[in-house]
């Protein structure tokens, strides 16, 4: 090993020599190199360009894959492979700075139109892609309008980091990329982050801009009102939108889809379809259950998520009984990521240099950008139409004495030779000539006289059309304007974002309107406010508020009619009694609302009695009832018993009566010591006694006798009307036992209680009905303050005729069945 030398004394300088010591401060060359380091951020990696509103790495691989013909009517290939190439010829970086920018270009939640059309996992909110080897792409079709005509040196050529290949400065671009897809990217010092845009709306306000070089941020607006994300959702407050598009600066608030339905028989949910841009259905669940952990948000029992590819998002959040849906939302808005901001900040390069765009000034810079690529290509166009036209020409001279040319070139020595004596003999110019020399001679014979005169022609028309849309710039710029309205044509969408004007617009459907001024308090919990508990003749169950005129008249569901109503509150408990003698416990909150919308509510909007409560074989739900009053019940065998409101508070069903084998319960209802009991039988019989004549019984009693029947005779209703109610009716509809149903529609009668004088408990009382030839019996019959309400075969809710006559007097035929009778909510 060879040993260093020694250091020997230092040398003497030259005398000649002057020294130049250079001072410079650390201060400004850091400054002068951050910034130059800054700016090759800006510029190679960070920032869109305006004109394409692509970065590089997204420019080289849309380019790169358009040069491997990777078009939509062809098979995918490996991501890798793109990725490869990508990196081997233009990119110098990492492979996973490559293949993140691809994906984004493939994922349909993050651009408007996705350029890239990938084949298998390409990621979602919650997840990330697969690595490259497993995935496949291709271009998408929007793509080809972004890379077409890029060999009619439409844009300039720049070499790549090694000066072996070419890449184009920016493309094409056939419809403002940066404006539908938008873009994100943090540069040094700077950062964009620009909101994606219905490609319809976009190339609409480009094509006014056009035609309208001078309008006005308004009327571009009228264009775009608002950003399209790919997610949907609403977008609440459009002023930090309009800031946005004036000074390329701003915010606005994104907002889940959210639907109130019935899940379940007792349960109501939350059903978010849409949420707001780049917000996964699993950060939502994250950040509810932590939520709830922590007790920020109440009222919410479970959350169920059902997104699947087939039928898209749908994250259901059920809630618990009690709480208003509305207010529960509003928690959600704002402890959840079912509300987010988007923050806009056009920063884009124009001409190299970062600059921060309005709307008006983005669209016109793609403006000008489209027209010189226009003008570029047609420039190219006119020029290859001119060389043809030029070599077409020549061809014409020749083929006129082609035996003479072919002459002169057997007898030539040499090819410039050719050349020359062909150009002095037919006056060619050297392209002509050369062109000539270069055909074979096979090839002399396609090209006949009246073909060549005929391209000729074609070629003078189409040079004539491009020289005039060269020199006349109103035709240059409507051709800019129809090419974009083609490309609108096959590739725009319907909007997916909502707008809303401002929070109050938001709210969900049904809620009450703020007052003037302010905001309306929403009240977490349900209050505990009066309404009415409903019971159908169809066996439906729902609750409406405390107001009449919701339900006089309208169009219900087939035989509905009210059958048992009940004034309570919505936080309060009520009975439901059974043919059995039962009675089960019945929360009125978890009861469906019936809203008046718009007219009349539909009781098909109320839930089947059998989600509620369990029957036996052969059980059916009677009525409805008070847990704090006294009831008198009716059996179909005559019996009538009133019962103490002494129900055991730790159970949830009960027996209120002893029946006798083969009897149930008709009737039940809530009866004063001053109201009458009245009972009607299939024979058309009628008793009324006052209800004072029945003491109260404790539940296991079996009641006492309350009318004699005849012979097959049984109660067909049992209920209590007021004595001193003017309005008190009976209605009673006859028909034959032995019709087919709807058949015979029978006959009505409705008839002043007042008419049937009170009479003894256990007697017979008297005829409500007489019958008409055919008829037999009474198919349905109700007592109570009128007017009754009944229900067709049809479905169509009417008012029956109020058509006093004789205690023994017949009814008026009916044009159609009537199946249900109950009574008007009041």
């Amino acid at each position: 090993m060879a040993r260093r030398p020694k250091p020997s004394a230092r040398e003497a300088l030259p005398e000649d020599l002057v020294e130049n010591i250079v001072d410079i401060d650390v201060t400004s060359e850091m400054e002068v190199s951050f910034l130059e380091y800054a700016y090759s951020v800006i510029y190679s990696r960070a920032l869109p360009d305006a004109r394409d509103g692509l970065k590089p790495v997204q420019r080289r691989i849309l380019f790169m894959m358009s040069e491997m013909g990777l078009r939509p009517d062809r098979g995918h290939v490996k991501s890798a492979r793109v990725v490869g190439e990508v990196m081997g010829k233009l990119h110098p970086h990492g492979d996973t700075a490559i293949y993140d920018a691809m994906v984004r270009m493939a994922q349909d939640f993050a651009l408007r139109m996705p350029l890239i059309d990938g084949h298998g996992n390409f990621g979602s909110l919650d997840d990330g892609p697969a690595a490259p080897r497993y995935t496949e792409a291709r271009l998408a079709a929007p793509a080809l309008a972004m890379t077409n005509h890029l060999d009619e040196e439409v844009v300039d050529f720049i070499p790549n980091y090694d000066n072996q290949f070419m890449q184009p400065e920016v493309l094409p671009a056939a419809f403002p990329n940066l404006l539908v897809n938008g873009s994100s990217g943090i540069a040094v010092g700077m950062a964009t982050n620009m909101a994606p845009h219905n490609l319809g709306e976009v190339i609409a306000a480009a094509q006014h801009l056009i035609a309208n070089p001078d309008a006005q941020l308004d009327d571009i607006m009228a264009f775009v009102p608002g950003p399209d994300l790919p997610t949907g959702g609403k977008i609440v407050g459009l002023d930090g939108i309009r800031d946005a598009y004036a000074t390329g600066r701003g915010s606005f608030k994104t907002r889940a889809t959210v639907q109130v339905e019935q899940i379940s028989a007792r349960r109501t949910g939350l059903v978010v379809t849409e949420l707001p841009y780049l917000v996964g259905p699993e950060k939502v669940i994250e950040k509810i259950k932590d939520a709830v952990t922590s007790k920020k948000l109440q009222g919410i029992s479970d959350v169920v998520d059902l997104t699947d590819r087939h039928h898209g998002l749908r994250l259901i959040i059920e809630l618990k009984n009690g709480f208003n849906p509305n207010a529960v939302l509003q928690q959600l808005y704002r402890y959840t990521p079912m509300e987010d901001s988007f923050g806009i900040n056009n920063v884009t390069l124009v001409d190299g240099q970062p600059r921060t765009l309005g709307l008006v000034e983005l669209l016109q810079v793609y403006v000008d950008h489209r027209i010189g690529v226009v003008r570029r290509r047609t420039t190219f166009r006119l020029g290859k139409k001119k060389d043809r036209l030029h070599l077409v020409e020549g061809l014409l001279i020749a083929i006129l004495d082609i035996d003479e040319v072919i002459q002169i070139i057997r007898s030539s020595d040499e090819t410039a030779q050719a050349r020359e004596r062909l150009m002095g003999v037919f006056d060619l110019t050297e392209i002509q000539a050369n062109h000539i020399l270069e055909l074979r001679l096979r090839q002399l014979t396609k090209y006949s006289r009246i073909e060549l005169e005929k391209e000729q022609e074609e070629l003078r028309q189409a040079i004539a059309e491009l020289e005039e849309i060269l020199a006349s710039e109103p035709k240059l710029r409507k051709l800019v304007s129809d090419e974009l309205g083609e490309v609108a044509a096959s590739y725009a969408t319907p909007r997916r974002t909502v707008l809303l004007e401002s929070e109050a617009t938001a709210a969900l459907a049904g809620a009450a309107p703020a007052p003037a001024g302010r905001k309306a308090p929403v009240q977490l919990e349900i209050a505990d406010d009066p309404c009415w508990a409903i019971l159908s003749a169809s066996g439906q169950l729902a609750r409406t508020a405390d107001q009449q005129e919701l339900m006089d008249g309208g169009q219900r569901i087939k035989h509905d009619v009210f059958t048992s109503v009940v004034r309570t509150s919505a936080r309060a408990e009520i009975g439901a009694v059974t043919s059995l003698g039962r009675m089960l416990r019945l929360q009125v909150v978890d009861m469906p609302t019936l809203s008046p919308g718009s007219g009349t509510p539909n009781l098909a909007g109320g839930v089947p009695a059998r989600e509620f409560i369990t029957l036996a074989k052969g059980e059916t739900l009677v009525a409805l009832a008070p847990l704090n009053a006294v009831l008198a019940l009716g059996t179909a065998r005559g019996m009538v018993k009133r019962v103490s409101p002494d129900y055991p508070l730790n159970r949830e069903d009960w027996e209120i009566i002893t029946l006798k084998p083969q009897d149930h319960i008709i009737g039940v209802c809530a009866a004063r010591e001053d109201e009458d009991l009245v009972f009607l039988t299939r024979h058309a019989q009628l008793l009324r006694f006052p209800a004072s004549t029945v003491r109260p019984q404790g539940r296991t009693a079996g009641g006492v006798n309350g009318i004699k029947l005849g012979d097959e005779d049984s109660v067909l209703f049992f209920g209590a009307a007021d004595p001193t109610d003017d309005a008190a009716v009976v209605v009673t509809i006859a028909s034959a036992s032995a019709a087919l149903p709807g058949t015979s529609p029978g006959s009505a009668k409705v008839t002043a209680l007042a008419e049937f004088p009170a009479k003894g408990r256990a007697t017979a009382g008297l005829r409500a009905h007489r019958f008409l030839k055919g008829e037999d019996q009474l198919s349905l019959g109700w007592a109570g303050h009128g007017p009754a309400k009944a229900s067709t075969s049809a479905g169509v809710v009417r008012t029956l005729p109020v058509e006093h006559g004789r205690r023994d007097g017949s009814g008026v035929p009916l044009s159609q069945p009537i199946d249900a009778v109950g009574p008007a909510l009041g």
